[in-house]
């Protein structure tokens, strides 16, 4: 494993935040693997683990080790009568993995394309777009312990899937490498289309993987900022989630509140960009840091702003919808401050 030190972080977070890491260096086999635990069980300094650079934001320089997980390689594990089940390192990107299912012809992630990231970031976040999560297909994952070098075997259920939640970020944070992951891909898939914007755009079609992927990837190309044209993690808010009584009263008070029922039938689901929206911030600016004007859950960077500068703006759409509609936002990408 090559270390590198002072390296740049600008190219390596989708925020193009100018930060430096007091060492760096990429993981990409086993003995790499083996070189970041001697490094780790060495030297008291911090570790992270840096898959596609999506979603974080980086407040300061990081007096520690990033490395990056570049393990690469994706099959055909194995099928049975109801599935495929299909496999990836974790340092694949994330889209590319998707359109490579529909091209061998299956189905099931298609909700998910164009989701910036890593396959093996993706877990952590439990990454999820159009009416899908990640948690919906996964069948398991493989990771290594960086504490004690144990190689771990993780199926859905000690996976702790919640929304935009996972073990590996509330318990596991830098403390597992996962190494790949595996997929159950049915034969006979079931569509999730009913979703605004991804319903009148499939209208009429003869619905296939490949149809809804490329409906998938015009609606987000259509609301969300490319991060290669313009510094964005993509939705900076996760969308609340409350007790039915407290988002009925809430929308007795402010008209047009949207509500999405969840699997526990006492809770909603309502939309952070609505919120942010009426309080005014689609589109504004303070110097390079702002609100994309495509999108009010989308922070980004004009150009030159920091992270604090972007973090600002954070705290003062969190504080403004605290104080309009009582929800307390919080951020989706993580804060390395």
């Amino acid at each position: 494993m090559k270390i590198n030190e002072n390296v740049s972080l600008k190219d390596l977070n989708t925020f193009g935040v100018e930060a430096k890491t007091k060492y760096y260096s990429e993981i990409s086999n086993l003995l790499d693997i083996e070189a970041l635990f001697e490094w780790k069980s060495k030297n008291n300094l911090p570790a992270l683990l840096l898959g596609g650079g999506s979603n974080l934001l980086f407040k300061n320089d990081f007096d520690g080790m990033i490395a990056k997980v570049c393990l690469m390689g994706k099959d055909i594990a194995k099928e049975d009568d109801e599935a495929v089940y299909v496999s990836a390192a974790a340092g694949e990107n994330w889209h590319d993995f998707v359109r490579w299912t529909i091209d061998q012809g299956f189905a099931g992630l298609e909700n998910l394309s164009l989701i910036p990231g890593s396959v093996g970031a993706a877990p952590i976040q439990n990454i999820g777009a159009y009416g899908v999560e990640l948690s919906n297909t996964l069948h398991s994952l493989q990771a290594v312990n960086l504490e004690t070098a144990d190689i771990l075997e993780f199926d859905k259920e000690l996976c702790q899937f919640g929304y935009r939640e996972s073990f590996f970020k509330s318990q596991a944070l830098d403390k597992l490498l996962i190494t790949s992951v595996t997929f159950r891909l049915p034969k006979k898939p079931e569509w999730h289309i009913n979703y605004a914007g991804l319903r009148e755009a499939l209208a009429g079609e003869v619905l296939t993987a490949d149809v809804i992927s490329q409906a998938v990837i015009s609606e987000r190309q259509r609301k969300l900022p490319n991060p290669s044209q313009i510094g964005n993690a993509g939705s900076f808010f996760k969308n609340p989630v409350m007790k039915v009584t407290d988002f009925e009263t809430l929308k007795s008070d402010h008209e047009g509140l949207p509500g999405f029922p969840q699997t526990h039938n006492d809770e909603v689901k309502t939309s952070a960009g609505w919120l942010i929206d009426q309080c005014g911030w689609k589109g504004h600016r303070v110097g390079d840091a702002g609100v994309s004007d495509k999108h009010a859950l989308v922070l980004v960077n004009h150009g030159n702003a920091t992270g604090s500068e972007l973090w600002q703006v954070a705290e003062d759409i969190i504080a403004s919808v605290e104080g309009k509609f009582g929800v307390t936002l919080e951020p989706e990408p993580r804060v390395i401050k």
